[in-house]
Order: structure tokens, then C-alpha cells, then sequence
């Protein structure tokens, strides 16, 4: 652990825990009662967006939550737990496919915002490490090896087309064509990118929150890893920009500031997602399918258990 991380305490991992417990709550409050996502993804954030955010992610603020891509990935997130609601909600939605391309689409925009922002801090040419926004961050060969796993996890996204909506009354949005590979390559992905671009606060935006949406994708509702993912992440980042100060004073998890772990954690997320892309790859010319059309894991044992675990 001290090698990308100065060790916490044991009151750290109580908080590191406190945190991933409450997302996997909250997850599942917004999941479970329709009031409850209206009221945690729309109303809440209208109220914060009017009276709180323009005084705690003022441009320029110490703690680095007033920048461009902050603004952006807030509202980007809430606006796929929307999206997802209106398609899990409204019957009609889920038989057009016009609207099963809008989960792939906004979790493509996702991954490539955060693709831009490493290529971003790379140029930025901090080779010894320096503050950009009030972040600590470092330029390195690890921005560019993330930034194209990320490429990659975009090109694997694959069929959107067989999304439906399960049958039990939370109506989930099941994605049956998102494996477990695809979900781990992301995580791999999306940690890297915390850990380059949003460095010491990624034991919590990256450890914390990716955990907090795997564990439900895994063991409470399987194949609804996207709806998950989105859910949990509006809920840190409406957090963080309520309370900008958590990482930086009230429980700091500071990384190494070690180069050579910042190529390992970028490095393995590259190497995981070239294997993924190149199985992927291999599976379509095998069966003859066509990526942006067809669901190229129907026969596999994972893909039908969780069809009938939902449908």
C-alpha cells in the first residue's frame, strides 16, 4: 500500500470504508424507490447547483473544484442517472433503439473527457510534479499510455442493443453484453486516470467509488454495473463539490509521488485493455459479427445468468 499511498491510519480506513458503504446506500436508495432517484439525481442537485456549488466550486477555489472538467462531469453524470431513469421508467424508451445507443454514448463521453484530461496533463510538462487548479498532478509517459487505454475501453463498448429492463420492481437497466472483463478493464482504466490526473484525492475518487459500484455489479444486481457506475459517481462528485475540503484536510490520503508507481498503475491498465481489445477483436471476425450491431457474448454462461436472474 506504501507504494502508492502514504499509509492511513486506522481511522482512514474507517472513513475509506464509511465512504464506499454510503455510495453503495445511497446506490441503492436511488436504485430501489423511484422518489429516491428524483429526489438524490434532480432535486437535490437543483437546490445545490442554485444556493451551495457557486460558493464551493467558485473558479479558482484552494481545492481545485472549480475547474472546467469538474462543472462537466457533474452534470454529465447526473445527466446519464437521468437518462437511465427515463429509459427504466418509461416503458416505451427501452423498445427504441435510438434510446439504448444514449448509455454507450454517455458512458463513451465519460471515458473521453477523462482520456482529454490525461493527454491535458501531460502537456502540462510538470516532469518533477507541480500544482495545476490547486491539484497536485505530474506530467509523465503514464498520461499517454492512459489516455489510449482509455481509447481502447471506448472501442470494446459493445451491445447497447440488447440492454432491457429487468423484471423486478426496481426496473433496473440490465446490460447483459458487459462482462465482467470489460468492467475490470474500465476499473483498471478509470483508477489510472485518478491516480494521474486528481492524484491525492484518488484513494477516494478512484479506490472508493470504483469499488462502491462494483460490488453492487457483482453481488446485489448483476448485469446493471452502468447504472451503478453512474449513480454512485453523480452522488461523489455532488458530494465533493459540496464539501471540497474532505480529501484535502478533513481525511488527506495522499499518493507517493512516486514516477515509477504512476507508470505500473497506468502501464497495467494499457496492457488489460490491448488484451481486451485484441479478444474482442478476435471474437468478431471469429463469429462474423458487427460491433455496432450485434451482442457478441449471447452464448456465454455469464451473459445467460443474467438474463434469467432479470428478464
Amino acid at each position: 500500500m506504501n507504494y502508492l499511498y502514504e499509509v492511513p491510519g486506522w481511522n482512514g480506513w474507517i472513513i475509506f470504508l464509511l465512504v464506499t458503504f454510503a455510495l453503495i446506500a445511497f446506490n441503492e436508495l436511488g436504485r430501489t424507490v423511484k422518489w429516491g432517484g428524483i429526489l438524490l439525481f434532480f432535486l437535490v442537485p437543483i437546490i445545490l447547483t442554485v444556493f451551495v456549488w457557486p460558493k464551493t466550486a467558485a473558479p479558482g477555489n484552494e481545492y481545485g473544484t472549480g475547474t472546467w472538467f469538474n462543472w462537466v462531469k457533474t452534470y454529465s453524470a447526473l445527466a446519464g442517472v437521468l437518462g437511465f431513469m427515463a429509459i427504466r421508467y418509461i416503458p416505451s424508451l427501452a423498445n427504441k433503439k435510438w434510446a439504448l445507443v444514449f448509455p454507450a454514448a454517455i458512458l463513451a463521453i465519460n471515458i473521453l473527457e477523462a482520456c482529454i484530461r490525461d493527454f491535458q496533463v501531460y502537456s502540462f510538462g510538470l516532469w518533477n510534479g507541480g500544482y495545476v487548479d490547486n491539484l497536485w498532478t505530474i506530467s509523465g509517459p503514464w498520461n499517454i499510455m492512459n489516455g489510449i487505454a482509455g481509447i481502447l475501453n471506448i472501442l470494446t463498448i459493445c451491445g447497447w442493443f440488447g440492454i432491457v429492463i429487468s423484471k423486478h420492481k426496481s426496473k433496473d437497466m440490465i446490460w447483459p453484453d458487459m462482462i465482467w472483463a470489460w468492467i475490470i478493464a474500465y476499473d483498471l482504466w478509470n483508477f489510472a486516470y485518478t491516480y494521474n490526473c486528481i492524484s491525492d484525492h484518488s484513494f477516494y475518487c478512484g479506490a472508493a467509488l470504483l469499488i462502491s459500484c462494483t460490488i453492487p455489479a457483482f453481488f446485489i444486481v448483476k448485469g446493471a454495473w452502468l447504472q451503478h457506475r453512474a449513480s454512485t459517481l453523480a452522488l461523489w462528485i455532488m458530494f465533493v463539490m459540496t464539501v471540497p475540503q474532505f480529501a484535502d484536510k478533513i481525511a488527506p490520503v495522499p499518493t507517493t509521488h512516486n514516477p515509477k508507481a504512476f507508470f505500473v498503475v497506468s502501464f497495467v491498465a494499457l496492457l488489460v485493455n490491448v488484451a481486451l481489445f485484441v479478444y474482442q477483436i478476435i471474437r468478431i471476425k471469429k463469429k462474423k459479427l458487427n460491433p455496432l450491431k450485434d451482442e457478441l457474448y449471447v452464448e456465454t454462461k455469464t451473459y445467460q445468468e443474467i438474463l434469467a436472474e432479470n428478464v
